[in-house]
């Protein structure tokens, strides 16, 4: 089936649904997005995350990459918030309770939230079901990352095929930056979208696990202490520095 947007129909292959979180990578990810498919769509999730404060940063994101370019105000069409309260009530994370943040006592840190990537997919699959949307887009990365095995290609792969299964849907899941390095990230920002669209990161997008909106960086706006926020913060000298020589 084919749907009417704008002035011609578009495929359901042609079209895309980004979760967004409003962060760094979900924002590149989504101007990814925007230059790859016609029609794009945006999801994101309150599963009584600690650092709520990405659910406004991601409106106000939203409205700026609709005054970016025109090609991609064209194209970016539906946001929808889905509410995972049964998210906190079920899982032990420093995400979601308020516990100190602390490094893997085993194998995994305790920001970890089991299962959380997972039903992300899982819900969006469900929610365009009968959308006519093909593509899922996320911003998952197995190289700079906090260990996460719901961030590992393999995970995704297996969760794509589930998916497919499960609902008799052939979805594609698509993770631009899941090989890629923080640096190469913000790279990956500049290409798409310029400096312009860099500093948009930087001034709009949130990535702090404690929500500190409050300390500014050159990198953007935390705590600068988080794994999260040291990520982003490596990544982005790496990234000056490449651009200097």
């Amino acid at each position: 089936m084919n749907v009417l947007q704008g002035n011609g129909t578009i495929s359901g292959s042609e079209r895309a649904i980004v979760l967004f979180s409003g962060g760094q990578d979900s924002t590149t990810c989504l101007s990814w997005a925007l230059e790859k498919f016609k029609y794009v769509e945006t999801i994101g999730f309150d599963y009584g995350q600690r650092h709520s404060v990405e659910l406004e940063c991601r409106l106000n994101v939203l409205e700026k990459i609709r005054s970016f370019k025109k090609v991609w105000n064209s194209r970016l069409g539906e946001d929808t918030l889905l509410d995972l309260p049964v998210v906190r009530k079920v899982v032990n994370s420093a995400l979601t309770r308020p516990i100190k943040i602390s490094g893997p006592s085993s194998a995994l840190p305790n920001t970890f939230v089991p299962g959380r990537n997972l039903l992300f997919f899982i819900m969006t699959g469900s929610f365009i079901f009968d959308r006519n949307i093909e593509t899922i887009i996320g911003g998952m990365c197995e190289t700079d990352y906090s260990g996460y095995p719901d961030c590992r290609n393999k995970t995704i792969k297996s969760v794509e095929t589930t998916i497919n299964l499960g609902l008799e849907k052939p979805f594609k899941i698509e993770t631009p930056l899941m090989f890629l390095t923080k640096s190469q990230t913000w790279h990956l920002a500049e290409k798409l979208g310029g400096k312009k669209f860099v500093n948009l990161i930087i001034e709009d997008t949130h990535t702090c696990y404690l929500g500190n909106r409050d300390t500014y960086h050159d990198w953007g706006r935390g705590c600068g202490l988080c794994p999260s926020c040291q990520i982003r913060k490596v990544g982005y000298k790496q990234y000056v520095k490449s651009t200097e020589k």
